[in-house]
């Protein structure tokens, strides 16, 4: 799995299409192969991104990490 952190911008994770996660206690399906989560904290659909940190102006370095789950 590999997760980025865009610069000044959420963090992304890419997952097989059609993954399942549960939210709220609400289970959905992955439409699409990435998932973006909040890092500005300013979010109306936590913890899902859903673009305000370009309206807020968040600032953060970018980078990217691997990892294996077992």
């Amino acid at each position: 799995m590999r997760i980025r952190l865009r610069e000044n911008g959420p963090l992304v994770i890419d997952l097989p299409e059609g993954s399942r996660y549960r939210l709220g206690g609400e289970e959905r399906v992955l439409e699409r192969a990435k998932l973006a989560l909040c890092r500005c904290g300013h979010s109306e659909d936590k913890p899902l991104c859903d673009g305000s940190h370009k309206r807020v102006g968040f600032v953060a370095a970018g980078g990217e990490l691997e990892v294996e789950l077992q």
